[in-house]
């Protein structure tokens, strides 16, 4: 964009609706955005009052307002503000390294712009329950809405962090809850300097001027802020490049904070998913289930289910996806649940099978105990040649799953190889596993294919489906669904951890807890 486009854009900024707020501040001129100064950028004066930070309102917990929650030196419940300025620093060294291996080392001032989550509506005025960007919360600590993060790196390699937020408003915390505010924003998040978030128009326009050749990096097929994208578009000299992989890619290998979490969220799930499964009965609706893991998931400290449930008896549960859960589940059916919690930020992923009445029937036992015996088998092994990558451990299910199946009579035995493995991928034609972390499918940029590292986190999940309509299996075992789903944490090259070990999944054990009212509170 040449100099003069700049200025006719700049000129017609304040007339353009999605960049209202777009106004250069007082005392900064053109000629002084134009050169690579950083004057015409204000700083932002960090003084504040003692008495007043201590009746502040925050916009989330902090130590001070919500020491149950936080600690000391914490950002986000379990996560130091250090840990956090660390991952910055890593996005930082990565986009160094990955610029001087795949674009050009004398590339040397990048703007890196990470947004928050916009606030959804089911209808006027009634939100949804808001969960932020996981990418923005991973590198800021902040769980407000409507926030951006921005980071720089200039050509004497310092780097700058800026945290983007809504003023303070009375008004608007009246109706919609206390915010952080610009003031106390860097203490809070660790970053230099923070700014009110109607003043990112003007800085990115600014920084355009200073450093017309910046590599912008942005992902804006992740981000709700058009008029950022429109921004960038009109005022660098370069289609922006997406930060998400490389971010993934720290995201990925969970830190020893991050683990304690990741344990405590199977934790809380896995005694919901027992206390649940010990309440059934025949009879009972699907929705009773989900209200009951819901409930006791929350009661364990979990701040809402991480997925919508699936709660499927008898046929439903061969609909891998079946969220409708509002089927009365008869006696001699098979219950299965999916279902996992979110834990100041991490999640689990726990999938349970079992018999609404307490005993499974013969063919239910057979095909669970081949299952079972799959899953123990998938779990040694990981971190093995059959196991050493996500993708090798899907092709090891089908061999399994397909070698037990002809044992059952349900595969023909004259089958081998590959035409083997694509016989049992009718019976589950799902993957074995993804990675896990603040999302449910966490990091979906890092490939499968990849070899499991120290502090991966991932779930193993073989299933079996025969729809009801098939016609190539004895009548005894269509219309079962079954799976068995647990988290599972790299802890060396030769080490795993079950996180979810405590949610029962073994048969005998199952029929055991489900007959005995004795056991209620012991799972």
């Amino acid at each position: 964009m040449t100099h003069l486009r700049k200025l006719l854009f700049l000129r017609n900024l304040s007339s353009m609706p999605c960049l209202k707020y777009f106004t250069l501040p007082a005392g900064c001129s053109l000629r002084a955005c134009s050169s690579r100064s950083q004057q015409c950028i204000p700083s932002l004066n960090r003084k504040t009052n003692d008495h007043s930070r201590q009746n502040a309102l925050y916009g989330q917990p902090v130590a001070l307002t919500h020491p149950h929650i936080i600690k000391a030196g914490e950002v986000l419940p379990g996560i130091q503000l250090e840990e956090v300025k660390l991952r910055r620093h890593a996005l930082i060294q990565a986009i160094r390294a990955y610029c001087a291996v795949n674009i050009d080392k004398n590339i040397k001032n990048h703007i890196i712009i990470i947004p928050a989550a916009n606030k959804k509506y089911m209808s006027d005025k009634i939100p949804y329950v808001f969960r932020q960007n996981s990418d923005f919360l991973y590198l800021s600590g902040c769980q407000e809405p409507e926030s951006v993060l921005v980071m720089e790196i200039d050509s004497s390699t310092k780097h700058k962090t800026t945290i983007f937020l809504r003023p303070k408003d009375k008004h608007a915390e009246m109706w919609d809850g206390s915010r952080t505010g610009v003031e106390l924003a860097p203490d809070v998040f660790g970053v230099e300097q923070a700014m009110d978030i109607g003043e990112l128009m003007d800085y990115l326009c600014r920084y355009s001027f200073a450093y017309p050749n910046a590599l912008v990096w942005y992902g804006k097929n992740c981000s709700n802020l058009s008029n950022v994208s429109h921004v960038i578009k009109d005022m660098f000299n370069c289609e922006p490049r997406s930060p998400t992989e490389l971010i993934h890619q720290l995201r990925v290998i969970k830190s020893a904070s991050e683990i304690n979490l990741m344990r405590k969220s199977c934790e809380i799930a896995s005694q919901a998913i027992n206390r649940t499964m010990k309440q059934s009965f025949p009879g009972i609706n699907e929705h009773h289930i989900f209200a009951s893991v819901d409930y006791y998931a929350r009661l364990g400290g979990a701040n809402f289910l991480a997925y919508p449930p699936v709660v499927a008896g008898g046929t439903n549960a061969t609909t891998i996806h079946y969220i409708n859960n509002n089927q009365i589940i008869e006696n001699g059916e098979l219950v299965l649940l999916d279902a996992g919690c979110e834990y100041h930020g991490y999640t689990s992923d726990i999938t349970r099978t079992w018999p609404v009445n307490g005993t499974f029937s013969e063919p239910q036992r057979v095909l669970y105990e081949v299952l079972q015996l799959v899953q123990s088998e998938l779990l040694s092994c990981l971190l093995s040649t059959e196991g050493e990558t996500l993708d090798r451990l899907f092709d090891t299910m089908c061999t399994k799953i397909g070698k037990y199946l002809q044992e059952i009579k349900l595969i023909p035995g004259s089958l081998s190889g590959v035409e083997l493995s694509r016989a049992a991928y009718k019976f589950c034609p799902h993957h074995a596993s993804h990675y896990l972390g603040m999302d449910v499918h966490d990091t979906p940029l890092i490939s499968r294919n990849i070899q499991l590292k120290p502090g991966m986190v991932c779930t193993v999940e073989p299933g079996i489906y025969i729809a009801k309509d098939r016609t190539d299996v004895p009548a005894e075992f269509k219309g079962l669904g079954l799976r068995i789903e647990d988290d599972v944490l790299i802890k060396s090259c030769n080490e795993i951890e079950v996180l979810t070990a405590q949610c029962v999944k073994d048969r005998i054990l199952l029929e055991n807890i489900l007959s005995n009212t004795d056991t209620q509170e012991k799972v």
